[in-house]
């Protein structure tokens, strides 16, 4: 049926598809009484819902379907919203990200890595996931390389060394690069890493005081505290975990719901095996559907595959079409009032309004820098290196870091450039790499991700240190501008990565793009402050130097005193035998200069 009549609507359950002058659906909705339900969005002031009054202006036309039952109206409803993808029908898109840990079994030697993926994870390896955050994932990450020692270099760095790296000297991987371990041996530490994901602590921690005992009868004590530290890395990562959330319960998945003007986002919750394994959210805009229909609309949506489906889902409030639901969906709908069950509710709730304000996180944009770059690791900590010079004086470099995005000003380094030619820019760049590099393998504290300002050339120097110091771990990449030059705009902005010829080029409104430039500025303004301030403070000493007398102790001396060389020229008899240190004849040489 096809009117704007709304006294001839059907009275019977069925579906309703509103349109717009050009016959496009704008929304569709289902009612267990059609002509009454659609008569409430015609209705001034009946409706409080803050998109019912642009949907309504916009149509022209309502097509109505009638069906024997609700149950059958809910159905067709989900299909027809799937087909016809309506703009003010809750819809969820396949194009949403998600973060997990996998693992490529099957892999000769298996490693572990933070993906992310949109609609379903391939089927090469193991996915363990989604969870709440990249920052969870990588914490549960950097955890799993402490814990088990799997290689953490890319492919192409596995087949090509020919000595093991410092991971292994620090006793983080078996180094099967070099065949320092046996096949059964990296095997066995495969398989822990996969039951301690799946949740198996218990098993994992008793193998491995099985292990220790072995160990400790043999005589090797090295190993055997090995493994004990381990052990205790295990117990109190599962404490901690523990007081969380404590339950037998059934596995279950928990929802909450977040309104705010025209944004509408639901937060879910995944509780597996006795414990909270990670969650989820769906962001959606402009709904005109009541809070009881973007629940039925979302739960099909959301299910449609079954096997993905827990035994129970708790939801915040119960529907009018609970039964009908859960005989479609298979699982039941739980809405708790007391007890840990509505615990978990309120928990959802909470993180439902902490995700709603959220803006795109710098963590998200550090997995699309490693995403974009090909990077073996999330960069979580990325050090920037920039060389400066003027004419070719006084040669200086900086090193600045950032960490989850942000400038750790602790992490600042500034670098005079030794024994390099003044217009050696390769050279500076091979002696900072290497002077900061050696340091912090000896002190173990790499970053993820080393960035130097320039061109193809900048990133191979850099790569030839790293090849030299036996550093595997570490990603490198170089960011140049046209020209090399820092006085343009965002554009042709070039990204060179190992093993590639050609650049990388971003849009300029790319937000990968944007976090590299903003560290890369951020580097370069540094390193001209640094420069600008070691001439300056040259061209003084050389001014002061011609006075006679006047060594380095005195000339801090009277700076200090006076401030600038401008204010020592103007400097009295006076004042300057007021200052202690300077005698008669320093005083007499200081008047003869400033008559010069």
């Amino acid at each position: 049926m096809t009117t704007m009549d709304l006294d001839s609507l059907p009275k019977e359950p069925g579906v309703y598809l509103m349109k717009d002058g050009m016959g496009k659906i704008l929304y569709i909705g289902k009612a267990k009484q059609l002509r009454q339900r659609v008569k409430q969005y015609f209705v001034p002031g009946r409706d409080g819902r803050m998109m019912v009054p642009f949907l309504t202006c916009q149509v022209e036309e309502i097509e109505t379907i009638v069906t024997f039952s609700e149950k059958e109206a809910l159905l067709l409803e989900n299909n027809l919203i799937k087909q016809h993808q309506p703009k003010y029908n809750v819809l969820l898109k396949d194009d949403k990200t998600f973060i997990s840990l996998s693992i490529n079994h099957k892999h000769r030697w298996p490693m572990i890595k933070v993906v992310r993926y949109r609609g379903r994870p391939k089927k090469e390896g193991l996915h363990f996931g989604p969870y709440t955050s990249a920052f969870a994932a990588r914490q549960t990450l950097d955890l799993m390389t402490r814990i088990f020692k799997l290689r953490q270099c890319s492919d192409r760095e596995l087949t090509s060394r020919v000595r093991p790296c410092l991971l292994y000297s620090i006793k983080r991987c078996l180094a099967p690069c070099v065949d320092k371990c046996t096949k059964d041996a990296y095997d066995t530490e495969v398989k822990r890493a996969i039951d301690f994901l799946k949740g198996n602590n218990r098993d994992v921690i008793k193998l491995l005081k099985k292990e220790m005992e072995s160990a400790s009868k043999n005589l090797e004590y090295e190993r055997a505290g090995a493994l004990h530290k381990t052990i205790e890395q295990i117990e109190h990562v599962t404490r901690s975990r523990q007081s969380i959330v404590r339950s037998k319960g059934k596995d279950c998945d928990i929802f909450a719901l977040y309104h705010e003007g025209k944004y509408h986002l639901i937060a879910k919750l995944m509780y597996r095996e006795g414990r909270l394994i990670g969650a989820d959210h769906f962001k959606f805009i402009e709904l005109a559907s009541t809070d009881e229909e973007i629940w039925e609309s979302f739960l099909l949506q959301h299910y449609q595959d079954k096997e993905k489906s827990p035994p129970e889902v708790l939801l915040p409030k119960e529907l009018k079409q609970q039964r009908a639901l859960e005989d479609i969906l298979k699982f039941s709908l739980l809405s708790p009032k007391k007890g840990e069950k509505y615990h978990l509710l309120k928990l959802a709730e909470k993180n439902a309004e902490a995700l709603f304000t959220k803006e795109q996180s710098k963590e998200e944009l550090l997995l699309d820098l490693q995403e974009t770059c090909d990077l073996s690791h999330c960069p979580v900590r990325i050090e920037c290196f920039d060389t400066s010079n003027i004419s070719g004086t006084d040669l200086v470099a900086c090193m600045v870091g950032f960490t989850d995005g942000v400038r750790d000003k602790e992490r600042t380094r500034l670098f005079k450039i030794k024994g390099v030619e003044k217009s050696d820019d390769y050279g500076a760049m091979r002696e900072v790499l290497t002077r900061h590099y050696t340091k912090a393998k000896e002190k173990d504290e790499l970053p993820d991700l080393a960035l130097v300002d320039g061109g193809k050339g900048q990133l191979n120097v850099a790569l030839e240190v790293f090849k030299e110091l036996g550093i595997a771990s570490v990603d490198v990449i170089s960011l140049a501008k046209e020209d090399g030059r820092h006085d343009k705009g965002l554009n042709f902005e070039k990204i060179f990565v190992p093993h590639k010829k050609d650049p990388i080029f971003l849009s300029p409104r790319s937000s990968t793009l944007f976090i590299l430039q903003q560290i890369r500025d951020e580097a370069h303004r540094i390193a001209i402050s640094y420069h600008r301030k070691r001439r300056s403070k040259r061209l003084i000493q050389t001014e002061l130097d011609a006075i006679p007398g006047i060594g380095p102790k005195k000339r801090t001396l009277l700076l200090k005193s006076f401030g600038s060389v401008k204010q020592i020229k103007e400097a009295t008899k006076e004042s300057l035998e007021k200052i202690s240190g300077l005698n008669a004849r320093d005083i007499e040489a200081i008047i003869k200069f400033q008559q010069k």
